[in-house]
């Protein structure tokens, strides 16, 4: 590819993302109400795909610290949305899974998202948005490979 054109996709991409990111991220917080932060919801989110993980998991796919994670582990243990579960063959691993309240909290806000999404979602048509979303997971996919 020309650098040049490269730098200028480049350019479009670092404002586009800024932008959508930051306003996206103000929607979804508002729209989720004073229960969770954004990061407690990912986690849950997270969670919930996953059955079960580990804080050691969480970290990793979150790209912070420990001590970040325990911190957003122990307010949702404290709002009774996960629990600590030790293994049975190895009592030094915890997994973290959601309690029925975290269940129907995240089933809320997952709902809540959907319709504010869909407002913004429905602008494009069936291709646009296909090829769109195929296009930001093959980026996600590269983002993780590296």
């Amino acid at each position: 590819m020309d650098k040049q054109l490269l730098a200028s996709i480049i350019g479009r991409y670092e404002e586009v993302s800024f932008t959508v990111n930051r306003r996206l991220n103000a929607l979804i917080r508002r729209g989720m109400g004073e229960e969770l932060t954004l990061d407690q919801y990912s986690t849950i989110r997270y969670i919930r795909k996953r059955g079960r993980c580990t804080s050691s998991e969480l970290a990793d796919i979150f790209c912070v610290g420990k001590s970040s994670i325990t911190a957003i582990i122990t307010r949702l243990s404290d709002k009774k949305m996960i629990e600590r579960v030790q293994d049975d063959k190895d009592r030094r691993v915890t997994y973290l899974s959601l309690t029925a309240e975290g269940e129907r909290t995240a089933d809320e806000i997952e709902e809540r998202i959907q319709e504010l999404l869909t407002g913004y979602i429905s602008h494009f048509d069936n291709e646009e948005a296909i090829r769109f979303i195929e296009t930001y997971e093959k980026l996600g996919r590269l983002l993780l490979d590296n």
